[in-house]
């Protein structure tokens, strides 16, 4: 599929380290061979110009155990059977053939003593062919890593690339770094053209979005402030009874959806200029939003009980949140707002309890509540307030925790952060 695909060189890779050790090893054994042979002829030699003119025969075969040496002549008496055998103390080895009777063997008897090395000799000649192995072993495992490093070479550029691109603040130039055209027509080139379009279509995206939220947060409040400021002139007219209740649910209304604007762009917007250590009193922002849905319980005979309870610092007003203080006011009156809708007439009272970092709203849904019911927890908010999902979205984004706790007699919202 690829001309040079990442696959083969890896294994072009590896069969050039297998090779090149394998022919490093065959030099090295061939080499020591040759080294044995000349080392075994040039001793066998010097041994023999020692005893120049006398010339000793070596091997010396003897028919029969009687003539062999007295070292050997017992053991050669017990009639040994055909084969090579050493005798390391005297230095000979002696091979046991048939004399063509049955009776006896033959024996061929080699001294080695001078063409043998000695042991000490031994022990320099295991080193050196150890250090030999050893260096060897480290050549074929640094060539190992620098062919391997070679062939992986653009993973790990790519890799390096990607790594510096900052996916929290994505530019619309960053796509560019990548440059897939530098890897050719393989897996990483392949890999490195998806990701340099992947972070192309984010950058294209997160430009659209910053551009929409800056337009939107414009032209969208324009109108309401509009509005808001014909109702203000409105009021101050002579106005009827019926005016003034029409006058109030246009400007219910009207802040209603101001209040939907201002969440759809606290979601919609990427980064929110550094507000999300910003602190805040929490105590004033639920008492505005209480004030601001109580027209949901215009008609119905409910209470609204507030218990505020700080155990750390004492004074029950100044209860302290940190994080995006527009967020927090939005997810607050949607619960509120949530809580006062469901909330039928007689069937109270909604319970607003602040505690030190947790909110709890409980609002009853069913007069009976002698009645004995199973506790679930709600698995989606949806069911209760279209509003719950946008607060889950926004405790999600800001770092708080929202749960939904509700059975058949009462809906119990807890918002803690």
């Amino acid at each position: 599929m690829y001309r040079q695909s990442l696959r083969k060189r890896v294994a072009i890779a590896f069969a050039i380290c297998v090779a090149t050790l394998s022919v490093v090893w065959g030099l090295a054994f061939f080499a020591a061979i040759r080294l044995s042979e000349d080392r075994v002829l040039v001793n066998q030699l010097q041994r023999a110009a020692d005893n120049y003119p006398t010339l000793m025969a070596n091997p010396r075969g003897y028919d029969d155990a009687s003539g062999l040496p007295e070292s050997l002549r017992e053991w050669g008496q017990t009639n040994p059977s055909e084969g090579l055998y050493e005798f390391t103390a005297e230095e000979l080895h002696v091979a046991v053939v048939s004399a063509g009777n049955e009776q006896n063997n033959a024996f061929v008897v080699l001294d080695v003593a001078g063409i043998e090395a000695a042991s000490s000799e031994d022990w320099w000649w295991l080193l050196l062919i150890t250090s030999v192995v050893g260096a060897l072993g480290a050549i074929g495992f640094g060539l190992g890593i620098i062919v391997m490093r070679r062939a992986v070479a653009p993973v790990w550029q790519l890799a390096k690339m990607v790594e510096d691109i900052d996916l929290e603040n994505l530019s619309a130039g960053d796509h560019k770094r990548i440059e897939a055209s530098r890897f050719g027509d393989d897996e990483v080139g392949v890999l490195a053209e998806t990701i340099e379009k992947t972070l192309e279509r984010i950058s294209a995206f997160v430009a659209r979005e910053r551009y929409f939220t800056s337009s939107a947060s414009h032209e969208l409040r324009t109108p309401i402030t509009v509005i808001t400021g014909a109702l203000e002139l409105l009021e101050q007219s002579d106005l009827s009874t019926t005016d003034v209740e029409v006058l109030d649910r246009i400007r219910r209304s009207t802040l209603d959806m101001k209040t939907t604007i201002e969440m759809f762009l606290c979601l919609a917007r990427e980064i929110d200029d550094g507000l999300y250590e910003e602190q805040f009193l929490v105590m004033p922002l639920v008492r505005q939003a209480i004030d601001q849905q109580r027209y949901l319980l215009n008609g119905k005979f409910v209470d609204v009980e507030i218990d505020f309870i700080d155990v750390e610092i004492g004074d029950l007003s100044r209860s302290v949140a940190c994080g995006h203080a527009q967020a927090f006011s939005i997810a607050v009156n949607n619960l509120v707002r949530n809580a006062f809708e469901h909330t039928l007439d007689g069937q109270g009272p909604v319970t607003i309890h602040v505690e030190e970092r947790v909110l709890f709203i409980t609002n009853q849904v069913r007069s009976d509540a002698d009645e004995q019911h199973t506790p679930t927890e709600a698995s989606s908010p949806n069911g209760y307030g279209l509003g719950l999902g946008i607060v889950q979205r926004l405790c999600e984004r800001y770092g708080w925790s929202f749960s939904l706790r509700a059975d058949e007699v009462s809906v119990a919202a807890r918002l803690s952060w």
